[in-house]
C-alpha cells in the first residue's frame, strides 16, 4: 500500500476526513441546491434554511459575509460551494477573485495574463 503525504501549500485548506467531518451539514446544505426549490427557499430565508441545515454561528457567519475563504476554513467542500455560489449568479472567475483578494476584473486579467482567461482561447 502506498502512503501519500499531502504537500501543504501556503494559503491553501487541505480537505481531508477532519474538515469534511466539520463541514458535513455545510455541504449538505450546499449539495441541496441542486433543486431550484431548494435555492428559492435559502433566497426566502437564509436564515432559517441555514438551521435547518445545522450550520454552526461560525458556519451562518460565513454565509452572510459571502466569505468563500471561511466556509473553506470550516468545512466547506469547493466543489459543494460552486453550488452555493450558483445562488448568487458567481462564476468561477467571481470565486477566483474572491478567494485571491482581487476584484473579478483583476482576477480575469491575472488568467488573461498567464493564458488561461476566457479571452486566451
Amino acid at each position: 500500500m502506498t502512503n501519500y503525504k499531502m504537500k501543504d501549500i501556503e494559503g491553501t485548506v487541505h480537505f481531508d476526513g477532519e474538515m469534511a467531518t466539520k463541514g458535513f451539514y455545510f455541504n449538505k446544505m450546499c449539495y441541496s441546491f441542486n433543486h431550484e426549490e431548494n435555492r428559492q427557499a435559502f433566497r426566502d430565508d437564509p436564515e432559517a434554511y441555514m438551521t435547518k441545515y445545522k450550520l454552526s454561528e461560525e458556519q451562518k457567519q460565513a454565509v452572510r459575509d459571502q466569505d468563500i475563504n471561511r466556509m473553506l476554513e470550516l468545512g466547506g467542500s469547493i466543489y459543494y460551494l460552486a453550488k452555493f455560489a450558483g445562488i448568487f449568479g458567481w462564476n468561477m472567475q467571481v470565486i477566483g477573485g474572491m478567494m485571491s483578494g482581487r476584484t473579478t476584473e483583476e482576477f480575469q486579467a491575472y488568467l488573461d495574463s498567464q493564458g488561461r482567461g476566457k479571452n486566451n482561447g
